[in-house]
């Protein structure tokens, strides 16, 4: 099926309302026009997971990347008497399919085999037509197991800061801990003065109280500006690990651009921020 009508069959489904990609006015609207319309050949190796790590520290500096321990073609191919006691496995194409080891001697080798396969299987550029993802070889890393000892929750979860960037201007962000598990996973949307955004999400439970705020937060603005500089939209996804910022990803379309701001009035507000 052609992107565009695909495109607006999804968007009518999750949405609810007709896809206007004439005249798009609401965050989610554009989101779809770009999708369709911004093609940079660039933004393949922006999302890939391997790819995006020489991308960025040319752009940013070595300093912001988590040092990567591998890659192959299939899972068959890792060496994982080579792999430290603790690592991370993830796919350089898709979302999800994330393996984290912290102990080799109680790993389970075939169950981290079936989640890796699977995902490396999927064809992720299908489920939403997010373009960039259509030419991303299909690949498995391993990367550096991180651990912060200023974590939120006295777990070894990680604290995603998800800023949403226009035109090289962050305007907010959102974070998010425990995303290893969806079910108990906290996601709140702040202003970068730091205080709850008037709007919010309910595909998440929300922080009760404000998170701590980073130490690093004027570099991470720093770093976001830097990355999506001359890029109509781009959310840059960072962390704060031991008192230091470090890359995550690149993101053109989040939640493939179905998950609408609420109230409803922030989709139109949100969306006069990107120029088509």
């Amino acid at each position: 099926m052609p992107d565009t009508w695909y495109l607006k069959m999804a968007y009518r489904i999750n949405i609810g309302k007709k896809l206007n990609l004439k005249t798009p006015q609401t965050f989610c609207e554009k989101i779809q026009w770009l999708k369709l319309h911004d093609r940079r050949p660039e933004y393949t190796l922006m999302v890939d997971k391997y790819e995006a790590k020489k991308y960025v520290a040319d752009k940013i500096g070595e300093k912001y990347i988590i040092p990567t321990l591998g890659v192959w073609d299939s899972f068959d191919d890792i060496d994982f008497d080579a792999l430290p006691n603790q690592f991370v496995l993830k796919c350089t194409h898709d979302s999800g399919g994330l393996v984290i080891c912290t102990d080799k001697n109680r790993f389970d080798k075939m169950v981290a085999k079936r989640k890796i396969v699977k995902s490396l299987s999927r064809e992720y550029y299908r489920i939403g037509r997010e373009w960039p993802y259509k030419c991303v070889k299909h690949r498995i890393i391993a990367e550096q197991y991180m651990t912060d000892n200023t974590q939120l929750n006295g777990k070894n979860d990680l604290t995603d800061y998800k800023f949403y960037c226009f035109n090289g201007e962050p305007k907010f962000l959102y974070v998010s801990l425990g995303l290893q598990d969806h079910s108990t996973a906290l996601i709140s949307y702040l202003t970068l003065d730091w205080q709850f955004a008037p709007f919010q999400r309910d595909d998440y439970k929300n922080f009760e109280k404000l998170p701590p705020k980073p130490s690093n937060f004027d570099e991470m603005l720093l770093v976001a500006r830097k990355l999506s500089e001359n890029i109509p939209f781009l959310r840059v996804d960072l962390y704060e690990i031991d008192d230091a910022v470090y890359f995550s990803e690149l993101t053109f379309s989040p939640t493939s651009g179905f998950m609408p701001f609420k109230p409803d009035m922030w989709e139109y507000i949100v969306g006069e921020w990107i120029s088509l």
